[in-house]
């Protein structure tokens, strides 16, 4: 995705922590993860486990691509994602909420990209309610710093009412290894943005009575 927007300015380490777990889980859910993305996503092995569920799936993932061989990898992610025809998950809203690819979710996500300033990468060819490219657009939002309802309105109409789901499926699929251990992040941070949402918008609550 890009967008006709302002530079990106300084974050704050909440918001930097964000968006960086949105970039992690497009590039792992857009192409084959190549070496540089492996290589950051072997460093979460060592965060410290702060006893939550999502510091502990990042740990999971970090391990993971310490003990996974890249060619594996790019195996699963065939197999699950692209197959012969179709693969073993289908990464896309539209299929989630209406069990059909190209159908009205994906026409009011374009409305909403466009009303938003992104435009279409000419040399990315999904559709753009694929998970990878929600996550995108959820980073740059966060990295533009764009306002929490903006935030909150986006994720809750083209995210929350399938993404988990799609985890879930991801997890369970036959070929998931090193995708199951995605699949658990990508779980858990869904969850985490949810309370991140009701959180922020009480303390906007209790702020203006």
């Amino acid at each position: 995705m890009n967008q006709n927007s302002l530079p990106v300015r300084d974050q704050e380490p909440e918001q930097q922590y964000r968006a960086n777990a949105y970039r992690l889980l497009a590039a792992l859910l857009r192409n084959v993860p190549d070496t540089a993305t492996l290589d950051y996503t072997r460093q979460l092995a060592g965060l410290t486990d702060g006893g939550d569920t999502l510091a502990t799936s990042m740990i999971g993932l970090g391990l993971a691509a310490r003990h996974a061989d890249p060619l594996a990898i790019d195996d699963e992610f065939h197999a699950l994602f692209i197959g012969l025809g179709k693969g073993e998950v289908v990464p896309y809203a539209s299929w989630y909420l209406t069990g059909f690819l190209m159908e009205k979710p994906l026409g009011q996500l374009r409305q909403e990209l466009a009303q938003l300033g992104f435009e279409r990468d000419p040399d990315v060819h999904e559709p753009e309610d694929h998970a990878a490219a929600l996550c995108e657009v959820m980073a740059l939002l966060i990295e533009e710093q764009a306002a929490l309802t903006r935030q909150t309105g986006f994720f809750q109409r083209h995210m929350a009412n399938w993404l988990e789901a799609f985890f879930r499926d991801l997890q369970a699929a036959p070929s998931a290894a090193f995708y199951q251990a995605v699949a658990q992040l990508g779980m858990a941070f869904i969850r985490f943005e949810q309370q991140y949402f009701d959180m922020q918008s009480q303390e906007s609550e209790h702020e203006n009575p």
